[in-house]
């Protein structure tokens, strides 16, 4: 069903989502209450986004501003430069503080946890996957790097650890840092 909503207007919706889910947290979280943040009805979100862990979902993924399957300057050292430098130091900080605030409504909700993974985990972990095999066609990467099949991990890792250890948000330096020390020499680049 083609969506009756300008982009706009979505845009704004998810905007009000995500507000919502820092103001609240995902289990207080409800339709109602999106409804009347965002001055549209329950049959609007529900006719459009199928479920509350769908709305999130995609409120989420909205924040992303390029698609890591997109970029591609013709070298894995230029390809993350690019994805480092689209990367947004505040938005980083509001949604490492709001994944922080899902992890536990992911352990206790399945149907959050599989639309999280199906709309936003799924697709960058695909993308990440796609430009690392050009690197590896393009001779920077080995074959049979073992390394390859953790890059997700890694970086994963490293915007979970950050705040955990040094109790502050992942920022552009520290993913230049991050990728330079450890993702290049774990790829052999």
């Amino acid at each position: 069903m083609a969506s009756r909503i300008t982009p706009e207007r979505e845009a704004e919706l998810h905007g009000a989502v995500l507000d919502l889910l820092r103001e609240v947290g995902y289990e207080a979280l409800t339709m109602d209450a999106v409804a009347a943040r965002t001055k549209s009805s329950k049959a609007t979100l529900y006719r459009q986004w199928g479920s509350k862990p769908e709305l999130v979902a995609k409120a989420l993924r909205c924040t992303q501003k390029v698609s890591l399957a997109e970029i591609d300057t013709g070298s894995i050292r230029g390809d993350f430069a690019v994805m480092i430098q689209h990367s947004d130091d505040d938005q980083m900080a509001k949604d490492t503080a709001l994944m922080r605030g899902l992890s536990h409504a992911v352990h206790e909700s399945p149907e959050l946890h599989k639309a999280l993974r199906e709309l936003l985990v799924d697709p960058e972990i695909t993308g990440l996957q796609v430009m690392l095999q050009r690197a590896v066609d393009r001779g920077e990467i080995a074959p049979d790097c073992p390394a390859i099949g953790f890059v997700p991990h890694m970086l994963i890792g490293a915007f979970i650890s950050l705040p955990l250890i040094e109790d502050r948000p992942v920022d552009r330096p520290f993913l230049s840092e991050f990728t330079e020390a450890v993702v290049f020499p774990a790829l052999g680049v």
